[in-house]
């Protein structure tokens, strides 16, 4: 058993000022085995206790280079000393911008924000002022953060909850949010073409918006089948909607130029975060120029007052130099592919009928014979012997969610050494949770 007694006396302080000890109810794990981490360098973290290790949830995806990448930091020190917030327009905003676009393929306009929920929620209001409809259309179990219009059957909803695949019901997480505001949304499931093109034909007349992760960034990063999201586009284009992807997770980590570039497919829309800043708090919306001069001039509401200030531009725009500079993502995704191969042959070795899902820099895999396209299939996992080999592997100094809905995460710092690691540490894992 690792030591969490500095951790417990730190965390028991939390509960004492913070609502459940955390900030954000996704980092409570209960009373006595919530962590409290320390520190952070390159793939790997350590706690209050100083237990060391290699690190696959980064933070939920934000992570692209490494914990205080030394690049970054560098420039964001450099930037804070002539000022973080002006309510004016900056040179460096500008330039970031310049190079969002010319890294994104068909991105021609685009605004700053904080985060992947406010991203999302404004892309959201200008879908509606651009096509003066009010509904949009989400995937089952696809998130797109914390506002009250999205908050129906994501990654954490009970499938049993769901209804029949034909005419699904849109789950509603948690309370506080006002029961209309589920007439605003259809849910339907991800990767079904005829569920999709039937609901577009039904109710095209009032839906703004289609809001789709490319691939599940909170269901093992599955992958979209072979032509549907330019399904999805040509939905879309045939009937006035605003086709958005939500590239909070996906931008700036599947490649360069995200799922765009990664799919071959251009939304109206895309909504960004996490890696765009490698961890600093920053996120942008945008797309075509005709959606998104909608925003502003009495029209649509956009507006914040931390917005591309001065430490996320800094940040940003080393971590977007340092992406067209060198081949990072492509490199990471041929080591993503030998954790993700040696993973598959452990599991198989060992007799665990399992599947593989999602792209080599956000992947993942459940224990189950049934293929694996959508959350509903998650059904048929057994999370149970999931947990117990997470468990294992956090014992042994390496931390991937136990939720085996999360997928594992990858960065420039997970070197070749620490993937051979990892996989040593998974057999010994795999095989202590079998022969228990």
């Amino acid at each position: 058993m690792l030591s969490r007694e500095k951790s417990q006396s730190i965390f028991n302080r939390a509960m004492n000022v913070l609502t459940q000890g955390v900030s954000s109810n996704f980092r409570y794990s209960g009373p006595d085995n919530t962590p409290v981490l320390k520190r952070g360098k390159g793939a790997r973290v350590w706690d209050a206790d100083g237990n060391e290790f290699i690190d696959y949830r980064l933070g939920w995806g934000p992570i692209i280079l490494g914990h205080a990448d030394d690049r970054v930091n560098q420039a964001v020190a450099e930037s804070i000393k002539n000022g973080i917030t002006f309510a004016a327009t900056t040179e460096l905003e500008v330039e970031v911008a310049e190079k969002i676009v010319k890294m994104v393929p068909g991105m021609e306009k685009l605004r700053f924000t904080n985060t992947g929920t406010e991203a999302t929620m404004h892309a959201l209001r200008t879908a509606r002022g651009y096509t003066n409809k009010e509904k949009f259309i989400k995937f089952e179990g696809q998130y797109h953060g914390a506002h009250d219009y999205v908050l129906f059957s994501t990654a954490s909803s009970p499938i049993s909850a769901m209804g029949p695949r034909t005419s699904p019901i849109p789950v509603q997480v948690g309370t506080g949010i006002p029961d209309k505001i589920r007439d605003y949304v259809y849910c339907l499931p991800f990767n079904d073409f005829d569920a999709v093109k039937q609901c577009v034909k039904d109710h095209h007349g009032e839906v703004a918006a289609m809001f789709v992760e490319p691939c599940l960034g909170n269901i093992v990063g599955i992958e979209p089948k072979d032509g549907f999201l330019a399904h999805l586009k040509t939905l879309c284009n045939e009937y006035n909607i605003v086709l958005v992807f939500d590239e909070v997770k996906t931008g700036f980590r599947l490649a360069n130029g995200g799922a765009r570039e990664a799919y071959g497919v251009i939304p109206d829309i895309s909504t960004y975060a996490k890696s765009l800043g490698n961890g600093f708090p920053v996120a942008a919306f945008g797309g075509r120029a005709e959606v998104m001069d909608v925003i502003g001039g009495g029209s649509v509401t956009h507006a914040g007052t931390f917005g591309a200030n001065g430490a996320s531009m800094a940040a940003t725009n080393a971590v977007l130099n340092i992406l067209s500079e060198s081949p990072v993502l492509e490199n990471l995704a041929e080591r993503g592919k030998r954790l993700k191969t040696g993973l598959d042959q452990i599991l198989t070795d060992a007799g665990l009928p399992h599947q593989m899902a999602g792209h080599p820099n956000i992947q993942g895999f459940l224990i189950t014979e049934k293929p694996v396209q959508e959350v509903r299939d998650l059904a048929h996992s057994n999370d149970a012997m999931y947990e117990t080999i997470m468990g294992n592997m956090y014992d042994r100094g390496v931390w991937a969610e136990s939720d085996p809905r999360e997928p594992w995460f990858l960065c420039e710092a997970h070197s070749d050494e620490i993937i051979d690691e990892t996989l040593n540490r998974f057999q010994d894992s795999v095989q202590a949770a079998v022969h228990s």
